[in-house]
Order: C-alpha cells, then structure tokens, then sequence
C-alpha cells in the first residue's frame, strides 16, 4: 500500500499505476462513530479512505471525497467500493449526481452490504440498479429528515416544558468554560475540516466556529 501511496503522489507524469486500485470508501456521522463494520474485508483493498462527517455534505466537499476525485484526476485508475448507498449521501440528488460522476470516469461503485454495482461488465449503466439506487437514496433521504425533525420537535417541547436549554439568559462564560464546551468543533479544526463540514456535524452556527477559532488561537 506504501508503495501505491508513494506512486499516486508522484509528479503528474508519472502517476499512473498501470492497473485498477481497490479504493474502500467508508463514512460515518460523527468521530464518535466506529467504522468497524464498514471495514471487515479492508485487508482486501490496497487503499482505504474514511470520512467521519454528516451524510448532508455533498461527497466531494468531504475531505475523503476530494482525496478519490484527487486520485482519479491524477490517473488512477479505481474500483471503488462502498458499504451501503446511504454511505454515500443522505441526499438523493448527490448522490446520483456522485454517482453520475463516476459513471462519467467508466468507474464503477460497488455497493457491497446491497451487493450492487451501477455499472454492468460492459460499462454500461444498468437501469436496474439505477431504479433500486434511487428508491433507496430516497430512503435514506427520509430518515435523515425524519431523525431531524423528531429532533426540532423535542426541542421546541422542552421550550415549552421550561427545560433548559443553552445558557441562561444574562449569565457569563469563561473563554476556559466556552471553549472545553467546545471540543468536538477544536478536534475537527485541528483535523483540518472546513468551517462548513464542523457546523453540520457539531450543529453550530459558523458564527460560533468563528468565536472557537478566535479563542483557541488567544489560548495557544
């Protein structure tokens, strides 16, 4: 794998590997999260890529998506494997947009829990697949929106309640105090995720990211 890794990382004129690369694709919400079942078979592949952030981030804005698109520009030539389609995405139009993508590269995405691929033996998009790929992105799709509903509602009944949420109206926070609250977002930062990335997964506003960057910085 070492030698695969230095050879994608060439120069431009000589990275290409002469023959197709197993690429394993795994994804997970949150770095809590454990990639364990997604990786079972990982010895069967030289590469193996993870993502650990939301499903709503279009998968060539995560740092995992832009390092496949970075080894299919600079020629390799991958077979691209992924454990289950909501894996890819929870938004129906990425994911078939990503997968279009690929099917645009003759790269064909193997889903492995679903046993599908979206290219037959000739190359050819089957429509089949396709059908059964957009059914169940649609799916997925529902159940995020379902997860984040459920979750609104919880909020706005415990408003209602009078439980307490966030911090009290009036009360002061410690840079200490605000930023040990804040230790998820300062991991991802220090992990080089966008600001973008670190609102959807930790459900912040850009304006708070903005607040830890400053902080963290006056602490260093």
């Amino acid at each position: 794998m070492n030698q695969i890794l230095e050879k994608i990382d060439s120069p431009p004129n000589q990275n290409k590997i002469g023959k197709k690369v197993k690429v394993l694709y795994t994804r997970v919400s949150t770095i809590d999260q454990n990639l364990g079942r997604q990786q079972v078979d990982a010895s069967n592949y030289q590469i193996v890529i993870e993502d650990k952030i939301s499903g709503s981030v279009p998968f060539f804005e995560r740092p995992g998506g832009e390092k496949i698109k970075s080894l299919i520009e600079k020629g390799v030539d991958i077979e691209l494997c992924v454990w289950q389609i909501c894996r890819l995405g929870r938004n129906i139009i990425d994911i078939l947009n990503t997968i279009q993508y690929f099917n645009s590269k003759n790269i064909c995405i193997s889903f492995v829990a679903q046993n599908l691929k979206t290219l037959d033996n000739d190359g050819k998009e089957n429509p089949i697949t396709k059908m059964i790929i957009s059914i169940l992105g649609v799916v997925g799709e529902m159940e995020r929106n379902a997860i984040l509903e459920r979750t609104q509602e919880g909020r706005e009944l415990a408003k209602i309640q009078g439980k307490f949420l966030g911090r009290k109206k009036g009360t002061t926070e410690s840079t200490i105090q605000f930023l040990e609250k804040h230790k998820k977002p300062i991991d991802l930062l220090r992990k080089g995720y966008k600001g973008v990335e670190i609102a959807r997964i930790c459900n912040i506003s850009l304006n708070t990211i903005t607040k830890i960057k400053k902080l963290n910085n006056q602490t260093l």
